[in-house]
């Protein structure tokens, strides 16, 4: 009948709207996915540069020691702490995309279903209005969508805008890692020069 093969043609158009939708969140999630992974790598360099300086000053100075290795520990804390952070940021956008994905799609279904049943119905009751009233039906429906692929464009734009600031706070611990790391250096340099200084005192001294 008229009004099986409606239903039937709008659960294949909300099957194929939902899979596109499904489509789009993977790739996004492939996208989070790869930069976890390279925070990951990075904060595994961290450590192996931790390990690597708390061997170099093996054999300096106790309280300068002492002083670098809390200073590495608050980073490394730091650094877990942003990550930990960044992971949750994706996992809230990844599911505020699909939880807004799904609801278009069922508002889109819904709002189609409606529209052709009671074209289907008016059609029945009234056959010398059939042409009219589906031509009203089709510009309304196209109205629908209109306002909703306009919400659904500003919904992305927000998310985008979310993402984007994700982006920025990742730049900024990159940046923040830089500046520690030459911290680190200077501190280091300092150290040597100090215990150069004491041992030319001692010479001189002798």
């Amino acid at each position: 009948t008229f009004q099986t093969n409606v239903l039937t043609e709008l659960r294949k158009w909300r099957l194929s709207l939902i899979e596109h939708y499904k489509l789009q969140m993977r790739e996004e999630k492939e996208k989070q996915t790869a930069h976890v992974r390279q925070l990951t790598n990075e904060m595994e360099n961290l450590k192996e540069l931790l390990h690597t300086y708390e061997i170099s000053i093996g054999r300096k100075d106790e309280v300068v020691i002492t002083n670098l290795t809390q200073a590495l520990e608050r980073q490394k804390e730091r650094t877990e702490l942003m990550r930990k952070f960044m992971l949750w940021r994706i996992q809230h956008v990844n599911a505020k995309q699909e939880e807004y994905a799904n609801r278009i799609a069922d508002k889109q279904f819904r709002t189609a279903l409606l529209k052709k049943v009671w074209a289907a119905w008016r059609s029945l009751s009234e056959e010398k209005w059939k042409e009219k009233v589906a031509k009203a039906c089709q510009l309304r429906a196209e109205d629908v969508c209109v306002q909703l692929t306009n919400d659904y464009e500003a919904k992305i734009a927000e998310l985008t805008a979310a993402l984007e600031q994700t982006k920025t706070e990742i730049l900024q611990l990159h940046s923040e890692r830089e500046q520690y790391e030459d911290t680190m250096k200077k501190a280091f340099m300092r150290g040597v020069c100090a215990l150069n200084l004491e041992a030319m005192t001692m010479f001189q001294s002798k």
